[in-house]
């Protein structure tokens, strides 16, 4: 047994007593001598022996040191890498120097010699000979010789090479920066050419008045310049091989002296048989024990002796007298194989391993391991538990919140704790936040998710509304905020006092133990959860509170910012709609279909508007604001504001759509974050004006989809309007496309999101809104859900007439709308309309130009239109009483319901509005 410890080190050990045991004789040694022992915790000792001749001890030693396993190894690769990065910082250092004064020569040389040659003799007045290549190359080609350059090339001043060594090269063009030359300055480049990398100099040939009249260009090749690297590589590389030959003959010497020194073994090995046997017998949590081939205890360590409550003067002791079980001692004193044998020793269940010593030629006897497998089932009992509980807290986490509605996350909560944790699950929520909002100081709930393992227990159902009363653990847990366990529902009566018939029934269904945790997000309580146990007997525990309380706080987060979606929803639903127009204004010129969907992801910022004009025109807006929400919502309620008022200024429809992009413009500066960042409040809009004595569409858009126009016959186009940039982008005009609409056509003005979506292009959406408008009907209703229809009315009735510039031609004008007037029925109207029309035709000759035209419609309203070609805008005033004019417009102005200016390529238009009687 002596000589078993004696393998575990290195041919030497001691009796448990300390001596030392005799080492086995020189010839004992042979193949087996070399085998390699287990130490008893499992570590492989090599066993070294004296009879290694001498050569093979210090090939050994250099073995040893090459390879690193002694500290002469590891001081040797300490040096190897120590003398590599001298050696590599050396070389880089010469590389970098050598690259640094070779780009610096070359630089200097290529412009001394540039410099050199444009300023030499006769190189000037060549350039003005009629061949200057005859006489500029053969002085180039001699310069670039004597100087050692790579190319002279002389250039006029748009390039073109005179000189070259390569003369097929001669009158083409030069390759390089030859801007700053012409501009008096020296330019000096480093490239890559066909040659190699080289630096090239362009310096100006001047006259005497200082113009450029040609350029000189000299290069050469960085590879050309330097070559001291080159020279100092090869000592750099000597000295580091003496150094890496000094390294391993130095190591070489250290690794055999300490070989010597320790008979055989090794630093390493010394230490590392140390280290093994203190941990076999002191540190490891295994029991060892070493018995001989007699039965008795030979080495117990620590472990062993705790395991076992062994006395203190076991070893040496036979195991039967030790005071073990029965089939505990009888295996150790049998010595045979076991392997993880289960045994009762105490209080303890100790797996027992047991191996002989002799398998491999060693002394008889065995060695076995106990290991305490007592506090392991058990654990591995809770350890299960506890990976099942974080896999459903995973779970909770990436299965619960999956959508934006509340009584869905309600759902997804209720229907991951069954059957995993309960048996049954409910969810009861304060109605407030059912809607999406702040939950009030009450005990009324709303049973919201309902998850069983069966459907029929007797429990509140979805819908029911649930007062609890103040001795419910739902009740005490929405009062104190904390969780409360009923872990017999049978003795629990202020459960009972909640209902006592449905009470009843449910612990007469099987339902014996509760949880009830209230759903918190921060301050706010949202309802509570209770999770019911039926099936497993055992109720539940402190341990699954704990577990009920971190599930339901996950959820509760989900089920918040639910709620949170669903309050921002509303709310921009509602602004959304009460910025939209209610009802369209009153006019006659248009027949108008719509439909409005908002978008169920999130509110956007779509608009549409019918706006009445002066001359019985109507503008048609249609537009979407970028993103969405509350701030898309407000912001299409601001532009929608200011196109109302823009278009009350009569101004053509790219003026303006200019108006609107610069608002929006101001709008983003205006709207910059704390951050320092501005919301990108972009949007599109298109802008029509239909007159419908002229059948004139005037449209302009921004960033806008193309409108659809519907022809009488049914064929659908998309006109070719100019497409501007989206409001907001400025910097370039938008354009106004005119067409002109047959009677019967429809215009369709829609936003993106009717033809464009994420598994289509707007092309594919186009297309299809082609097809949808060839099979709708004539009636714009047919085709509303799709699309904005706009059916043209018949061509109102209307009066134009032409006025010479002459004050009596207003007789004649008052003459003509009388009759009219009288054929439409309107003679209660004469006297205010030929008074309106007397002033606004008399401002006209007296104010404006050529060519002067009237024209009267009979609408809604009847309005009289006066033409003329000045821009000159009248203005209303008060005249005083000394005044003989100044009252013409504010008698328009008091017998007209509306009036004002409108400005057109021509000129402008006066327009007045009475009410029909």
């Amino acid at each position: 047994m002596v000589r078993l410890l004696g393998r575990s080190g290195a041919g030497s050990s001691r009796h448990p007593s300390g001596s030392r045991a005799e080492r086995a004789p020189d010839g004992a040694r042979g193949a087996q001598g070399r085998r390699s022992a287990r130490t008893p915790g499992g570590a492989t000792a090599r066993r070294l022996t004296r009879a290694d001749p001498p050569d093979q001890g210090r090939f050994a030693a250099l073995r040893s040191a090459l390879t690193g396993r002694s500290v002469a190894g590891q001081v040797f690769v300490l040096q190897v890498v120590i003398v590599l990065l001298l050696v590599v910082a050396a070389v880089v250092a010469l590389y970098l120097q050598a690259r640094h004064d070779s780009t610096q020569e070359a630089r200097n040389r290529s412009v001394a010699v540039a410099e050199a040659f444009a300023n030499s003799p006769g190189t000037r007045e060549a350039l003005t000979n009629p061949d200057p290549t005859a006489v500029l190359q053969p002085r180039a080609e001699a310069a670039r010789k004597a100087t050692g350059v790579d190319f002279i090339v002389v250039m006029n001043t748009d390039g073109i090479r005179y000189t070259h060594p390569k003369p097929d090269r001669i009158g083409k063009k030069f390759v390089g920066n030859i801007a700053p030359a012409l501009a008096g300055q020296t330019v000096v480049e480093e490239i890559n050419g066909t040659i190699g990398r080289l630096v090239q100099a362009v310096v100006p040939i001047k006259a005497d008045d200082g113009t450029v009249v040609g350029l000189v260009s000299a290069g050469i090749t960085t590879a050309n310049v330097g070559g001291a690297a080159n020279r100092q590589l090869p000592l750099v590389l000597l000295a580091a091989a003496v150094g890496l030959a000094l390294a391993t003959a130095g190591t070489a010497l250290v690794s055999r002296r300490l070989l010597r020194q320790t008979h055989g073994l090794g630093p390493h090995e010394m230490t590392r048989m140390y280290e093994h046997h203190d941990a076999v017998l002191h540190a490891v949590r295994e029991g060892v024990l070493i018995v001989g081939d007699e039965g008795r205890l030979l080495l117990a360590n620590d472990e062993a002796h705790r395991l076992l409550d062994l006395p203190e003067d076991a070893e040496g002791r036979h195991v039967l007298d030790l005071g073990l079980p029965a089939d505990t001692a009888d295996l150790l004193a049998s010595g045979r194989m076991a392997t993880d044998e289960v045994h009762l020793v105490k209080d303890r269940l100790l797996a027992v391993n047991q191996r002989p010593t002799d398998a491999e030629g060693g002394p008889p006897g065995s060695v076995a391991t106990l290991r305490d497998s007592t506090e392991l089932r058990a654990l591995s009992g809770r350890a299960e538990a506890a990976r099942e509980r974080l896999n459903m807290l995973y779970d909770a986490g990436v299965g619960i919140g999956t959508s934006l509605d509340v009584t869905r996350t309600a759902e997804e909560l209720a229907e991951l704790a069954v059957p995993r944790f309960a048996d049954f699950a409910s969810v009861d929520l304060f109605d407030a936040v059912l809607g999406g909002g702040q939950p009030e100081a009450s005990t009324v709930l709303r049973r919201t998710a309902v998850s069983g393992i069966r459907k029929d227990a007797p429990l509140y159902p979805v819908g029911r509304q649930i007062t609890f009363v103040e001795s419910s653990p739902q009740a005490r847990s929405l009062r104190s905020g904390r969780p409360v366990l009923e872990p017999d529902l049978d003795l629990a009566p202020g459960w009972h006092a909640q209902d006592l018939e449905r009470t009843a029934q449910v612990v007469g269904y099987g339902i014996h133990s509760l949880i009830t945790v209230p759903l918190r997000a921060g301050t706010l309580l949202l309802g509570v959860v209770s999770f019911w146990r039926s099936e497993k007997p055992e109720p539940f525990d402190t341990e699954e509170l704990a577990l009920a309380e971190e599930l339901v706080a996950r959820a509760a987060v989900s089920i918040d910012n639910a709620r949170r979606y669903t309050r921002e929803h509303s709310m921009a639903v509602t602004l959304q709609r009460s910025l939209l127009p209610r009802s369209l204004p009153e006019q006659t010129a248009l027949d108008i279909a719509y439909r409005y969907l908002p978008a169920q992801a999130g509110v956007g910022g779509d608009w549409f508007d019918v706006l009445p004009l002066s001359g019985a025109r109507v503008a048609l807006v249609v537009g979407d604001v970028v993103g969405h929400g509350l701030h898309a919502a407000a912001t299409m309620g601001r532009l929608r504001t200011a196109v109302h008022n823009f278009s009350a200024l009569d101004l053509p429809p790219d003026e303006l759509l200019a108006l609107l992009d610069e608002l929006v413009g101001r709008i983003d500066q205006d709207e910059t974050t704390e951050d320092g960042s501005a919301p990108v409040t972009g949007a599109t809009c298109l802008y029509a004006i239909y007159d419908p004595v002229s059948r004139k569409c005037s449209i302009a858009r921004a960033g806008h989809p193309p409108p659809a126009l519907v022809r009488p016959d049914g064929g659908v186009e998309f006109p070719d309007v100019p497409t501007g940039l989206p409001l907001g982008l400025g910097g370039l005009p938008f354009e106004t496309a005119d067409l002109e609409l047959a009677e019967g056509s429809r215009l369709v003005l829609y936003t993106d999101g009717l033809v464009e979506d994420r598994e289509r292009d707007i092309d594919e959406g186009l297309d299809l809104l082609r097809g949808a408008l060839e099979r709708a009907g004539d009636s714009p209703e047919d085709t509303c859900r799709v699309v904005l229809e706009t059916q043209l009315p018949n061509k109102p009735s209307d009066d134009v007439a032409q006025v010479p510039p002459d004050p009596a031609a207003v007789g004649e004008v008052r003459a003509s709308v009388t009759r009219r007037l009288a054929e439409w029925g309107l003679d209660e109207l004469t006297f205010t309309t030929e008074l309106i029309l007397s002033e606004l035709v008399t401002n006209a000759i007296r104010y404006g130009a050529d060519p002067i035209r009237v024209r009267v419609l009979f609408d809604r309203t009847l309005i009289c239109e006066v033409f003329d070609s000045s821009s000159t805008s009248p203005h209303l005033r008060y005249a005083a009483m000394t005044d003989e004019g100044g009252r013409g417009l504010f008698l328009v102005a008091q017998l007209s319901e509306r009036w004002g200016t409108r400005y057109t390529p021509e000129g402008k238009v006066i327009w007045a509005e009475q009410p029909l009687p």
